[in-house]
């Protein structure tokens, strides 16, 4: 299970090594992506809270990246953190997730990207539920939810 003091630490030291790679140029992800789902992904943008499909979804399946569909996020893991945005403790697995620190806004908080393609996520908090006391604040538009079937 990941802690903050490791994410700190993968933020100022290196991420895990993804499974794959997946790189494209804007021109071949805007083909792809709509202009919100490319505004948030591609250039760091953020969805309004309590906007987006995924926030009080709580069906079962895994959440999957919407540039690159690699699995990101568990429903099981997933809580209401009443933040305006889907809220999750962990990824799917350790290397899932690339973390860079983000201090913009006079804040100091983690940015979550992919790690398979770099799209941004959201960002990292450590005043989530235990056992792991983070919270994953992800924007929907950067997800889709895979079936498990």
């Amino acid at each position: 299970m990941l802690t903050w003091k490791e994410l700190i630490s993968l933020s100022k030291k290196g991420n895990l090594k993804p499974e794959r790679r997946v790189e494209r140029t804007d021109a071949e992800w805007r083909l792809q992506l709509s202009e919100e789902q490319f505004r948030i992904t591609r250039q760091k943008g953020t969805e309004a809270p309590h906007s987006g499909a995924l926030c009080s979804m709580y069906d079962e399946g895994q959440y999957h990246c919407i540039c690159c569909d690699s699995p990101l996020f568990d429903s099981t893991i997933k809580f209401e953190s009443g933040s305006g945005w889907p809220s999750f403790t962990q990824p799917i697995q350790k290397n899932a997730i690339k973390y860079d620190k983000d201090v913009s806004f006079g804040m100091i908080r983690i940015e979550a990207m992919c790690n398979t393609c770099d799209a941004h996520l959201g960002h990292v908090f450590p005043d989530g539920p235990e056992p792991s006391g983070l919270r994953y604040c992800i924007n929907s538009e950067s997800m889709k939810i895979a079936d498990r079937s």
